[in-house]
């Protein structure tokens, strides 16, 4: 559908772009935001490096992997030592805030709009920084659910207390065997709710989300509205990338805002209608 992307852009040029942003921002009549890993990371959700090595030294020291991605893959030999291993990445990366208040930034810019989000990320940052739970919409899931491994039934389950057990009994890069989660229902093992393949489940919550979500772009269609997509790349474009600028080219009225680190741009179909900011987005969000 769409032709060549328009790409990179200066640090002159982006300062332009920022100046744009915020004119744009003040005049809206709604704001969809559509977020992707690229913003937990600008917020210091990183998982290399040093954030890795002060949580998980013991593993890599023993497997030789060298970021919590690779760690999360590995076929351990016993449930023990796998969710010894997900019980700390589930906690840093759900349940520990934020190192940089990027989210509460953005939170500043948009609080008195009427917005949405629509978010990739699985971390919960957008609720820990005051975001309207009723105007979001996870779509790849939470960190802080579990599902059945099968799935036997389209339920989710909190694991905030189980996690916690875990991470204060673990031994030696295990839990105790009586901690490892089992569904209720079927009594299989349980597994993150996050949509890796078709086993993934979309429950109640799930579905209320989606359609608060497209009910609210219903009822804002043609209105002044800016698409504000922060830290998304291509590895599920269809879920709002792709849609976005669609949105953008059907609403004459709309403005299509791309925030990314090293990947800011647009097809040349809305160039005129688009935003491209190559920069770190806290930093850019600041500058607004």
């Amino acid at each position: 559908m769409f032709s060549k992307i328009t790409g990179r852009f200066t640090e002159d040029k982006d300062t332009k772009e920022i100046k744009r942003l915020r004119e744009t921002l003040e005049e809206a009549d709604v704001i969809v935001i559509g977020a992707g890993a690229g913003l937990s990371t600008s917020a210091g959700f990183t998982y290399a490096g040093e954030r890795f090595r002060a949580h998980f030294a013991d593993f890599a020291a023993k497997y030789g992997f060298a970021d919590m991605y690779s760690g999360g893959f590995f076929p351990y030999d016993t449930l023990e030592e796998y969710w010894a291993y997900w019980s700390r990445y589930i906690y840093i990366n759900r349940y520990m805030d934020a190192p940089k208040s990027v989210y509460e930034k953005l939170l500043e810019l948009v609080r008195d709009k009427d917005y949405f989000v629509i978010t990739t990320n699985v971390d919960h940052c957008f609720q820990k920084a005051g975001f309207d739970k009723k105007r979001l919409f996870y779509t790849q899931g939470d960190y802080g659910l579990f599902q059945c491994s099968e799935p036997c039934c389209q339920e989710t389950y909190d694991n905030e207390e189980i996690i916690s057990e875990m991470l204060q009994q673990q031994k030696d890069m295990r839990i105790p065997t009586e901690l490892i989660p089992h569904c209720p229902h079927c009594g299989k093992p349980m597994t993150m709710n996050l949509r890796a393949d078709d086993t993934f489940v979309q429950d109640e919550g799930w579905h209320r989300a989606a359609e608060r979500y497209e009910n609210f772009l219903r009822t804002r269609d043609g209105l002044k509205t800016l698409y504000l997509e922060l830290g998304v790349g291509y590895n599920t474009p269809g879920i709002i990338k792709y849609p976005f600028w669609q949105m953008t080219l059907k609403n004459y009225r709309s403005t299509y805002a791309c925030l990314n680190y090293g990947q800011a741009e647009c097809p040349n179909e809305i160039r005129s209608q688009a935003i491209c900011i190559n920069s770190d987005i806290g930093e850019a969000l600041e500058r607004i």
